[in-house]
């Protein structure tokens, strides 16, 4: 685990190689109609799923906090509150139950083993278990998520709870919080990349949460790059990788594993074929895909790009942000030659892997359409 000392001077380290203001943004997107805050998405879609007595909650949800992203309810059933008694709050309990961010039932089942999540309740934790590594029984507060999945539509996801949890204690955040990020204040729902700032506040979080938070931190320093984008593909490195040898290569070049525009989940990637040339944030360097997953090729398996294999495909995603994992930084290199060459990465024996390689298909290009003048590293 990093220590704290480690996590300032990277972050210092990323705060040094970047400019203090984008001098030129890429244009704002307008493909999504009719963005509206997720807190007001909360009655009509509690009360559509019989959840009804957070539904007349909800409301109060506006006036008691200042989140404005993403988030995830844990419901319990209008029956199971009967047993609350008249000591419980409802609008307390709503926002005991409700986390800023989007936690699929996948996603909570490959968190670590006791971890905290900070509510929408001040100085309030929810603490999610499971019976063993990536079971199918996940609990939050010692409560069993029974209908996993409710909702999700990018923006609020509902769980059902077999019960509820009873108002936190003072305590319940007595571990590392997990949302101590800051964000910029929310725009107006009318902002045409108000989707991309929630995804982004998402996306940070997440991360976070699962051990990428020099990630996280490098995303909220490129926050005035990324809001504008349409999509966002990132390559990422954990922390404990960053803090080894190679880690300073990453953090210096973290524009270099970013692709943007372009939602490439890994079902995208492996359809590209091995020559595939990807735009990164650098302008004027690129990425190509050197075993392609829809290849055909003798060793198929793992896309590599730039000859490193992608070992935690769809690591995070959401609805404009996907986020793969990776064991070492992309290497810069020759695209033209690797192209040339019509080996894959095993045939070019880069980091110890030699073997026969085979034919790649003509190259393609997914172009860049963005223009951003920044040449601050990072």
């Amino acid at each position: 685990m990093a220590t704290l000392l480690q996590l300032l001077t990277l972050a210092i380290l990323l705060l040094s190689t970047t400019a203090s203001s984008p001098s030129t943004l890429p244009p704002s997107p307008s493909s999504y109609q009719g963005q509206t805050q997720p807190l007001l998405l909360f009655g009509p879609v509690l009360s559509s799923l019989g959840f009804r007595n957070f539904a007349a909650a909800a409301p109060s949800l506006s006036n008691s906090t200042a989140w404005r992203g993403p988030v995830t309810v844990f419901a319990p059933s209008d029956s199971s509150l009967l047993t609350c008694g008249p000591s419980c709050s409802l609008p307390l309990l709503l926002q005991e139950h409700t986390v800023p961010g989007l936690f699929s039932l996948r996603y909570l089942r490959t968190l670590p083993f006791a971890t905290k999540i900070e509510t929408l309740a001040p100085d309030r934790c929810l603490t999610v278990t499971s019976s063993a590594p990536n079971a199918s029984k996940v609990f939050v507060g010692g409560v069993e998520i029974t209908h996993p999945d409710l909702f999700d539509d990018g923006l609020v996801v509902v769980h059902g709870l077999q019960g509820f949890v009873s108002h936190l204690s003072p305590f319940s955040c007595n571990i590392e919080r997990t949302t101590s990020l800051s964000f910029p204040p929310p725009p107006p729902p009318q902002d045409a990349s108000f989707v991309m700032r929630l995804m982004l506040k998402d996306a940070m979080l997440r991360l976070r949460l699962s051990g990428y938070s020099i990630v996280a931190v490098a995303l909220r320093v490129k926050y005035p790059y990324l809001v504008d984008l349409k999509a966002v593909t990132v390559f990422a490195l954990n922390d404990a990788a960053i803090f080894s040898d190679v880690g300073h290569e990453y953090v210096t070049s973290f524009r270099f594993h970013i692709v943007p525009n372009r939602l490439l989940m890994a079902s995208d990637l492996e359809q590209l074929p091995a020559g595939t040339v990807l735009p990164t944030l650098n302008l004027g360097q690129e990425l190509v895909v050197t075993t392609g997953g829809g290849s055909g090729g003798p060793f198929g398996g793992p896309v590599r790009i730039n000859y490193v294999r992608i070992e935690r495909p769809d690591l995070m995603f959401n609805l404009k942000m996907v986020v793969h994992g990776l064991s070492m930084p992309f290497p810069h290199v020759n695209v033209t030659a690797v192209i040339g060459s019509g080996y894959d990465a095993a045939g070019c024996g880069v980091a110890g892997n030699a073997d026969v390689g085979y034919s790649v298909a003509p190259p393609s290009r997914i172009e860049r359409t963005d223009e951003i003048e920044d040449h601050h590293g990072l």
